[in-house]
């Protein structure tokens, strides 16, 4: 067993695992977290380095060979939506085109170093894309499981990175529950369930105290199904907090569309935990996750920030998608309901026009070409 001087794994029951132990859940059944860290400051960062592994020193795990392919150091711009001046993150200019290379750069990298040559992931697109990513540049075997309706570009670069993949008939949902049935056979290393997922995630938030010059943002604006993003910036800026590099955790305002928006009704209803619901197919397919694994961590998260959720509409979708492709930013549905979601969250009283307010962008609008389409020849 760990010690409690070193970083560790935790479920939920409170039992503690060796961080280097190749795991995925807990005894329990739980999602694994990594045990409370120090976090870093200025100096630690290695400024030699142009990627996001300039903020290893962060990591509980110190890996002599990581697997990168330049992920990181995505622009900050200045844009304005519905009056609100607002610093946009568009992390499609990660290598497979979204915020997914963040965690899936780290996981690999851990992986790697433990020895697994063959893995499992299920995704509903660019989650996987990005595991075929850098699983081929790793040389892991990687089998990827897709709903059957994940847009075809995020199939097709999964692929041609050499990943073998099976298509699941259903829901999002379904495909998670086949992935964890054939986890019995090959290693599992969803981006949902594995630990050090999060631990590439956070990354971001060290970053955007770099990029605003080591200071904290009052908000950040982010998409959630899963919720990996919310959890990864509540981990990297707590670590901030706990290292005394900024004073306080920023607020975190979580967009979901509301054909499929477990988190938003847990949280509007002071539950500790999603429930059940009956949710229909979104253009914001990224985020149909009926069941987020982390739902219990990502609603703490959003509480113990002060933030909240907002949920857009279908029709408000297309109206974003088009009002940030007018400035330029070719966001897919997904990442574009952060940006429905500004006049809500002003209307909540959490978004104000003279905070410092950072919008992540999470994916590219390339990823969804079927889906622009269909909404540029509605406009």
């Amino acid at each position: 067993m760990a010690t409690s001087t070193e970083p560790y794994l935790y479920d939920r029951s409170g039992a503690r695992y060796p961080i280097a132990e190749p795991r995925w859940q807990g005894e329990d059944g739980s999602p694994l977290m990594v045990s409370a860290l120090p976090g870093i400051t200025e100096q630690d960062i290695d400024r030699s380095e142009r990627s996001q592994w300039r903020y290893r020193a962060s990591l509980p795990v110190d890996l002599p060979t990581w697997v990168s392919l330049g992920e990181g150091c995505t622009p900050l711009l200045r844009a304005t939506i519905d009056g609100i001046p607002l610093r946009v993150k568009p992390e499609w200019f990660n290598p497979t085109a979204s915020f997914k290379d963040r965690g899936t750069s780290v996981m690999i990298s851990v992986l790697a170093n433990q020895g697994i040559t063959e893995m499992l992931e299920d995704s509903s697109g660019n989650g996987g894309s990005s595991v075929a990513a850098y699983s081929a540049a790793a040389g892991i075997a990687a089998k990827i499981l897709a709903p059957e309706s994940t847009s075809p570009a995020k199939i097709i670069q999964s692929r041609v990175h050499g990943a073998e993949i099976e298509l699941v008939p259903g829901t999002r949902t379904a495909t998670s529950d086949e992935a964890i049935r054939q986890a019995s056979t090959r290693f599992y290393a969803s981006h949902n369930w594995h630990p050090f997922f999060l631990q590439g995630t956070k990354l971001l938030a060290y970053e955007i105290w770099e990029d605003l010059g080591f200071a904290a943002p009052d908000n950040v604006i982010v998409p959630a199904g899963a919720g990996s993003l919310v959890l990864g910036c509540f981990i990297g800026f707590g670590e901030l907090v706990a290292s005394g590099a900024i004073p306080r955790m920023p607020r975190l305002l979580v967009a979901q569309p509301e054909n499929c928006s477990p988190l938003a009704r847990a949280f509007s209803s002071r539950e500790a935990a999603v429930a059940d619901g009956d949710w229909t197919p979104t253009l914001a397919e990224g985020t149909s996750i009926a069941r987020p694994v982390r739902d219990r961590e990502v609603l703490s998260a959003v509480v113990a920030s002060g933030g909240g959720f907002q949920t857009v509409s279908e029709q408000q979708i297309p109206a974003a998608v088009l009002s940030l492709a007018a400035k330029g930013l070719y966001a897919e549905p997904t990442s574009s309901i952060a940006a429905a979601a500004v006049p809500g969250f002003v209307r909540q009283g959490l978004l104000r026009p003279d905070d410092t307010t950072v919008m992540v962008l999470s994916g590219s609008g390339l990823k969804a070409a079927q889906t622009m389409a269909s909404i540029v020849d509605g406009r």
